[in-house]
Parts: C-alpha cells; sequence; structure tokens
C-alpha cells in the first residue's frame, strides 16, 4: 500500500507563484511515474505535468509556467507553479502510477485558489 500526501496549496494572487509538495510511503517511488492533476469545479480531472525516469511532460496550458521534480530519496514529487492565472484555481492532486507492478494510487489533494 502506497500513500500520497500533498502539500503545499493556499491562497495566492495573480501572478504570485506557488510549490506543490507530495511525499509518498514505500519503496516504490523510485521505480514509478510520478504525476500532478488537478480538478477544477464542474469539470474533470486533468494532467498537468508527469515525470518517469529522466523524462517529464506537461500540459499545454502550463508549458512554461510549471514545473515538476523529484526527490528520489526523500520520495517526494513537487511542482513549482509560478505567473499563477485565476483558471489554474483547482484541487490538485498527486498521482503514483506502475504499470510493471500495476499500481495506481492518488492522494486526497490539495486546493490551490488564485484570486485577488
Amino acid at each position: 500500500q502506497v500513500q500520497l500526501v500533498e502539500s503545499g496549496g493556499g491562497l495566492v494572487q495573480p501572478g504570485g507563484s506557488l510549490r506543490l509538495s507530495c511525499e509518498a510511503s514505500g519503496s516504490i517511488f523510485m521505480l514509478s511515474a510520478m504525476g500532478w492533476y488537478r480538478q477544477a469545479p464542474g469539470k474533470e480531472r486533468e494532467l498537468v505535468a508527469v515525470t518517469n525516469g529522466g523524462n517529464t511532460n506537461y500540459a499545454d496550458f502550463v508549458k512554461g509556467r510549471f514545473t515538476i521534480s523529484r526527490d528520489n530519496v526523500k520520495n517526494t514529487v513537487y511542482l513549482q507553479m509560478s505567473s499563477l492565472k485565476p483558471e489554474d484555481t483547482a484541487v490538485y492532486y498527486c498521482n503514483l502510477k506502475n504499470v510493471l507492478y500495476r499500481m495506481d494510487y492518488w492522494g486526497k489533494g490539495t486546493l490551490v485558489t488564485v484570486s485577488s
């Protein structure tokens, strides 16, 4: 069983920055793809960014503004968010996915509100 705990959400003004963190339990972290997703009110959950091995991918709407990174020693994945916009307001979820071991885990989410 893997547990994912997100932190770092909060209220920020447009144009501001936040860094989200997601710490994973267990030893599978290093071997897994880690992603950040978000869900705004009334909308479906969507992929924001994912890191797997040495590769990273971003949704078009965050390219150049958000950066995903991971620390395999701390079992933690980060999402550095800059130039935030009101439309970035959402609950942000951390995801761990390992196809080999058939694992797909989600955190409980952390709320990011971008408002003046």
